[in-house]
């Protein structure tokens, strides 16, 4: 009988249960005793926070993986992200990717009003005397490497955090950072 997890992951861990570099990392087995076996479904940059799936199943993990299932994020931007910036993010813009350049797919964004309650940041951000900062949503199908941050910057507004809401149907709901949920199945249509 396979086990699904919903899990908040924390600012300043890794997407992973080792690593085998000298130095020392934050890893998910420190938040939950996982059931021998778990993965981490896609993953979170070390940076970011946010919804993190983890299951025991290693066919559910192909699936989210090849579905192209959406995956949205809340990223608090530097300065007042404008509609113009979120048009061109919806319609795709120019990254940079293993060298090249890439243009990005067309996604769903549109700029948050209320903030968000995701708690305080391990890491401080950064002062407010830096000037204001924004909240947007940004849904994508895709997930080329850092490819949110890389979207922002490219239209002008550097995201200084990012928070994986959902993926699919799955939502982070209430889970504070680090909490986890054993979930009996991930419903992913969307």
């Amino acid at each position: 009988m396979h086990q699904h997890f919903i899990l908040f992951k924390p600012y300043g861990y890794l997407s992973q249960f080792i690593y085998e570099l000298k130095r020392k990392k934050k890893l998910l087995g420190e938040l939950h005793d996982f059931p021998e076996g778990t993965m981490a479904i896609g993953r979170l940059d070390e940076d970011s926070e946010g919804l993190l799936l983890l299951t025991t199943d290693g066919n559910m993990s192909e699936l989210v993986r090849s579905k192209k299932v959406e995956k949205e994020y809340y990223v608090q931007v530097d300065g007042l992200i404008t509609p113009e910036a979120i048009e061109q993010l919806q319609n795709g813009v120019e990254i940079g990717l293993d060298g090249g350049k890439y243009k990005t797919k067309r996604c769903k964004a549109f700029i948050v009003t209320e903030i968000p309650d995701f708690g305080a940041r391990a890491k401080k951000i950064r002062d407010e005397r830096h000037g204001p900062t924004s909240w947007a949503s940004i849904t994508v199908r895709e997930g080329k490497f850092r490819q949110v941050r890389k979207m922002t910057a490219a239209v002008g507004f550097p995201t200084l955090r990012l928070v994986r809401v959902r993926i699919g149907n799955v939502y982070l709901q209430n889970l504070k950072a680090g909490q986890v949920l054993e979930v009996s199945d991930f419903q992913l249509d969307n």
